[in-house]
């Protein structure tokens, strides 16, 4: 606990007639504790508190979570079930909803087989709820196309981990060890913007003498305070990494102990990465050669030292490759499974952790089981009480769902918390996919820009009318409490998905009155599994703030450092990656010369459905923008608020200039989080990564004209 903060001085945060309760923000991975002023009378919500003895953010809110609260009861919120009549929504009861969902999900599987219906997930919901998404397309409809828009965010962090470390858990260590850190290698994350409350632990780590390299095409607020800012061409960081593992090796940076009694394949990334010079790595990437020296003496002679890296260098047709080998630099340091060292990956979804491992990605079943595993399916089945023959095979990824639509397979989708009109690439195949479908549900609670697609839209609950739990991007597992009734005829997720499952006679398998209740269920499907939660209670939660995976029974401690021992591996060590560099999918050409890559602002969430409500965060940051170099500017002859349009093989749009010196004059930025007219994913690439299937939003090549 913070050593200023006293229980007395948290009663007297709230005013007479209020009443606190503890909870988590609804946004990021930090998950940051919080308290909501609730007044007692009413039980409306008036504000918020930081929770300054939240051991993971010690107090610290950014402007999206000084301002959920907002959300909660906004003027916006969806609170009867929508039906499209003659192209407009009306208000309908539950009863009626529910019958035409029956009546057309059971017709189209008549004519078209069980596939016909799709479930698209999301992981803004607790680990109760994602559990259940696939409880509820596998058992209820029987489907096996089911994905989520985690696919779109944490996928490739995911392959990498699998492929190198054997096991996919975002973060090694628990995050106040940060602070004992020598060194930290930052890749492609504007930590201080999207991830706020965590750049505390840096300051305090560099208070101590700690070095930060940060890589990004980008000057970023993270970038600033770096002792070393690679500014690498986007797309290769491949080749960056494999450049400073060569200078590891070279200088007698290795802990040959280490990599000797922990790890394969160190003789083939040895001769893999020998033509890595820093001449030639330097040339692919555009840094300066002596900068990635100094950055490699840096990171090698550090005792301590942390791997970070997030969407930049994820969101790559290459993702899983370059969280591969960023991992390989920290095994070659003997840093992975020791106090303030290791990897960590900065999670963007409220639950992109938890969301991941339980059953939501297509080929997954709870506990991060393999669905093509017919043990996992085995045990699953007794668990949900179905026929081991009646689970689905593996189906396709998220975006590779839209394919699927267009080549008449998949006729009805179910969307669930996510917006995939704005957040997946390529948005024009998306939206004509939409209205191809012969019928679509969303559950949301506004009205987002996939659902003005739907057929039914039906009022689902704010994360804050619901209780249930989270897992943080630590791998700590956190609860999120209920601070009031649902507004109007809204359901929590979970509610909505069993008032489906006994309309369509599968009640059986959602026989739940309470998160709690799917909770046990949920421990018991993950128990023996890879992120084994068996062990985890809701009463050890509170007690012990948080509880980490794997946590196989009630006695075991939980797991805040990995990999102390041995890796998830089948012989106990990781695996190095050995794999070259190479080009993104798409490179500039004479017709589109120059790089598009996109990312976030601290003012905004995702695709913006809940930020965009909210009026501080808009009046703030209103409309995206192009960020670009003046020497690249000067070319085009364009100033400062100037109108350009933005092309790419795709489609184009038009936006104004926002001119700085913070970014490689070949490379053009702009923030994600508007729809339609204003979404930047018209033009990005969707050639998908082969292991993670993560499309290439980091990357693509733009034409510019002024307007």
């Amino acid at each position: 606990m913070n050593q200023f903060v006293t229980k007395d001085w948290v009663k007297n945060l709230h005013k007479p007639g209020e009443k606190l309760i503890t909870t988590h923000c609804a946004y990021c991975g930090m998950q940051c504790g919080m308290h909501i002023r609730v007044e007692e009378k009413t039980g409306k919500v008036v504000g918020v508190e930081p929770r300054y003895d939240w051991p993971v953010t010690n107090g610290k809110m950014c402007p999206k979570g000084v301002t959920a609260y907002q959300t909660i009861e906004h003027k916006d919120r969806i609170l009867r079930p929508l039906i499209k009549k003659n192209g407009t929504f009306v208000e309908s009861s539950w009863e009626e909803a529910l019958d035409l969902i029956a009546e057309k999900f059971q017709g189209l599987q008549q004519q078209y087989g069980k596939d016909a219906l799709s479930v698209f997930g999301g992981v803004s919901m607790t680990n109760e709820k994602c559990y259940l998404v696939g409880k509820y397309a596998r058992a209820v409809l029987g489907t096996r196309f089911i994905d989520y828009n985690g696919r779109f965010c944490m996928s490739s962090a995911a392959g990498g981990f699998l492929k190198t470390l054997g096991m996919d858990r975002g973060s090694t260590l628990p995050w106040p060890e940060l602070e004992h850190t020598d060194c930290f290698f930052i890749a492609g994350s504007n930590t201080a913007e999207c991830h706020p409350t965590s750049i505390q632990w840096l300051w305090r780590a560099k208070d101590k003498g700690a070095k930060m390299i940060v890589v990004d095409p980008r000057e970023t607020p993270t970038a600033r305070i770096a002792d070393v800012h690679l500014d690498l061409k986007p797309g290769t960081d491949s080749a960056l990494a494999n450049g400073i593992m060569r200078i590891l090796i070279m200088d007698g940076y290795v802990d040959e102990e280490y990599v000797a009694n922990r790890c394969n394949n160190y003789a083939e990334l040895k001769k893999a990465v020998e033509k890595f010079t820093p001449e030639y790595t330097s040339k692919i990437t555009g840094i300066d050669m002596n900068k990635i020296i100094k950055a490699a003496h840096i990171y090698g002679q550090s005792p301590r030292s942390v791997v970070m890296f997030a969407r930049g260098a994820e969101q790559q047709s290459k993702g899983v490759d370059n969280v591969s080998l960023y991992t390989s630099m920290a095994l070659l340091r003997g840093q992975i499974g020791k106090f303030a060292s290791g990897v960590a990956t900065f999670t963007g979804q409220g639950n992109g952790q938890g969301g991941r491992e339980h059953g939501q990605k297509s080929d997954l079943l709870p506990g991060y089981r393999k669905i093509t595993d017919p043990e996992a399916v085995q045990y699953i089945s007794e668990v949900w009480g179905m026929d081991p023959k009646d689970m689905p095979k593996p189906g396709v990824s998220a975006y590779e769902m839209f394919d699927q639509i267009h080549a008449g397979n998949i006729r009805a989708m179910h969307v669930i918390c996510s917006n995939p009109a704005v957040s997946a690439p390529n948005t024009e195949h998306v939206w004509s996919a939409f209205r191809k479908l012969d019928f679509m549900v969303v559950s949301d609670l506004f009205l987002s820009e996939t659902a003005e697609f739907a057929d039914v839209v039906l009022p689902a609950t704010s994360w804050a009318e619901d209780e249930g739990t989270t897992t943080n991007l630590e791998g700590r597992v956190v609860r999120i409490r209920k601070i009031r009734e649902p507004l109007g005829e809204s359901l929590p997720d979970w509610g909505i998905m069993q008032a489906i499952a006994r309309r369509l006679g599968k009640g059986q398998f959602f026989p739940y009155e309470n998160a709690k209740q799917i909770f046990e269920e949920f421990r018991v499907a993950t128990k023996g599994g890879k992120a084994d939660y068996y062990g985890i209670t809701w009463e050890r939660i509170d007690k012990e703030d948080g509880v980490f995976w794997p946590c196989p029974s009630e006695d075991h401690p939980g797991t805040p450092t990995m990999f102390k021992e041995k890796f998830g591996t089948p012989d106990g060590k990781a695996n190095l990656a050995v794999v070259d560099w190479q080009e993104p999918g798409e490179i500039p050409s004479a017709q589109y010369p120059h790089i598009l890559t996109t990312g976030r602002v601290v003012f905004h969430y995702l695709s913006g459905n809940q930020t965009r409500r909210v009026d501080f965060l808009m009046e703030q940051c209103p409309l995206p923008y192009v960020e670009m170099h003046p020497e690249l500017a000067s070319q085009y002859n364009l100033r400062n608020g100037d109108k350009v349009k933005l092309t790419t093989p795709r489609s184009h749009m038009t936006l104004d200039v926002r001119l700085t010196k913070a970014i490689r004059n070949d490379t053009v930025f702009v923030p994600y989080h508007w729809g339609k007219e204003l979404a930047v994913n018209q033009l990005t690439n969707p050639a998908l990564d082969p292991t993670s299937r993560m499309p290439e939003f980091k990357v693509c090549a733009v034409k510019i004209e002024k307007v």
